[in-house]
């Protein structure tokens, strides 16, 4: 083994000691990890340091350390698959010179903590076996939470590209999934889903780069619609909301959404989407003008409370 694959394997076994599971412990993880530690070949662990670093930077600091070049669509998986889980896990802390950065901002940055950071500077001495379990005492595991729901049923949401989505069980993700599977192809068969915020907020951002280049912005504070879709096609961007046990789309949610979406608002369509029309029927008098309603029990049918014709943009 060269001293490179050595320095990999440490980082695995960190991970490992650090309470993650496999997928956070293989060898793209590891390498994340050493980009966040500024960490390459010939160097000893207790150089690591913990600068604030994007996605772009870390996979520019594998790329150019380990040789490995991830393409510009695995910037997701990174995030979604690696630095969520390190964050869960605190590992590694989000935005710590803005805590309020909007959730898709190009400054969004990540840094291993400091009393991670702090032991791992001692790895692999003896020390390390000591600080580690007074670590321990003081902080979450993320391999502990996961192994919690292990058993919990997962809600799989098949996307138009393939790849499937593991929605938390319960709550209105039933409901998401239909969207996503039964209302897309029928009404926006080209479209593109960036945004999903399941029961218990576990999913959120899909397709960050979309957002990017959509100008999309999504506070910390703010209620985003549970999906958002583009239409590349028509460029009309739905704004969905999943309405089986809390509201649809209102007056009082059209003017919040009109404010978190400014740019976009000329582009939006907003669809409020029911199980079934006896719940629709509950909020029937609430629903905003210029909107659509769809129920899942009747896929290929869209109720339309616009006035002056079927479903579109209606500008700002």
């Amino acid at each position: 083994m060269n001293s490179q694959d050595s320095l990999i394997q440490g980082a695995k076994d960190l991970l490992a000691r650090f309470g993650f599971d496999s997928e956070r412990t293989n060898e793209r993880s590891a390498m994340v990890l050493l980009a966040l530690l500024q960490l390459k070949d010939g160097d000893a662990w207790s150089e690591a340091r913990n600068p604030l670093l994007g996605t772009r930077a870390i996979m520019d600091w594998i790329a150019e350390n380990f040789g490995v070049e991830y393409k510009p669509n695995t910037r997701e998986t990174i995030r979604r698959f690696t630095l969520h889980q390190f964050v869960i896990g605190q590992l590694v802390e989000e935005n710590t010179d803005d805590p309020m950065r909007p959730i898709n901002s190009p400054k969004w940055n990540y840094r291993v903590s400091d009393d991670a950071l702090a032991i791992i500077r001692e790895y692999p001495r003896s020390v390390f076996e000591t600080h580690l379990a007074s670590y321990v005492h003081r902080h979450v595991f993320f391999k502990s939470l996961a192994e919690e729901r292990r058993d919990l049923p997962k809600t799989n949401v098949r996307l138009q590209s393939g790849h499937v989505l593991r929605l938390s069980p319960g709550g209105q993700n039933k409901l998401i999934k239909n969207i996503i599977e039964d209302f897309m192809p029928r009404f926006v068969p080209n479209g593109i889903v960036l945004y999903v915020d399941d029961t218990d907020h576990g999913m959120g951002v899909v397709d960050r780069d979309t957002m990017d280049e959509l100008g999309i912005k999504l506070g910390p504070r703010e209620k985003a619609p549970d999906v958002i879709i583009w239409d590349p096609t028509r460029d009309w961007l739905f704004l969905i909301e999943a309405a089986s046990t809390h509201g649809p789309i209102d007056v009082t949610r059209k003017a919040e959404l009109k404010r978190i979406f400014p740019k976009q608002f000329h582009q939006v369509v907003l669809v409020s989407c029911f199980p079934d029309r006896n719940v629709m029927r509950r909020f029937l008098s609430q629903l905003a003008w210029e909107s659509e309603a769809w129920c899942a029990d009747t896929p290929d049918h869209m109720v339309h409370f616009n006035g002056s014709r079927f479903m579109g943009p209606y500008g700002a």
